[in-house]
């Protein structure tokens, strides 16, 4: 691995890794940490070139960050988590999971896509906008190089497709919010594709996890008790 993730852990037990999303970091978790901690060994990490992670000289896409993932966990000897992944967090749980499935335990995906259409039109066009805008200025400046970087992730990947979904055994809970940018028929598409999976729709937007917490983290501890 050419670089160290950055992370944070707290409690003692079986591995639960947390996910952040695009152009976030393990802060994002804020309420899921201390929650879990009382029963996992929690382990939030900063995605390459997210929080203090360093971006090093690999491709920035989602693949590289599984391929991450699975370096970070041989590192740390982990040989199978729990693994709770949010918006990109999500997709590189998936990602992760088709490559490496005997590495996973239970997996929650929260607010993931299959393919950048499954994102809401209002939510993806600025996103497209954004990204051209930040492509063109990306060789003037460095900060716009890594914010083109940042929103390509949004709107190139990733590409699973559904059926891929079959191979996937493990229990997995789907998570969406009432008003998520993921479309619901997007998240239901997700669900139905999965042979060994719940999913629970709760009230809030994209950002259930740490906006409507108390509901979120009750949604996975019961998928994890059982």
């Amino acid at each position: 691995m050419d670089i160290k993730l950055n992370f944070i852990e707290q409690g003692q037990g079986q591995p639960m890794i947390l996910l952040h999303g695009n152009g976030e970091n393990c802060d994002y978790f804020e309420h899921q940490i201390p929650f879990f901690s009382q029963d996992y060994h929690v382990i939030a990490i900063d995605t390459r070139g997210h929080g203090q992670s360093p971006r090093g000289e690999k491709p920035f896409t989602i693949k590289q960050f599984a391929e991450d993932l699975h370096d970070f966990m041989d590192e740390k000897g982990i040989g199978k988590a729990i693994l709770l992944g949010f918006s990109d967090g999500g997709n590189i749980a998936l990602t992760f999971a088709l490559k490496y499935p005997e590495r996973i335990e239970k997996l929650i995906l929260n607010g993931a896509n299959l393919f950048p259409s499954g994102v809401k039109p209002l939510y993806q066009w600025p996103i497209e906008i954004g990204y051209r805008i930040a492509k063109q200025f990306s060789k003037k400046t460095e900060k716009a190089k890594q914010n083109a970087e940042m929103l390509g992730l949004m709107v190139n990947e990733p590409h699973i497709e559904p059926s891929e979904l079959a191979r996937l055994t493990m229990p997995v809970l789907v998570v969406a919010g009432t008003k998520d940018m993921i479309k619901e028929s997007h998240t239901r598409l997700i669900y139905k594709s999965l042979p060994n999976a719940q999913m629970n729709i709760i009230e809030g937007d994209h950002f259930v996890a740490n906006k409507n917490a108390e509901a979120f983290n009750k949604v996975v501890d019961i998928f994890l008790r059982k």
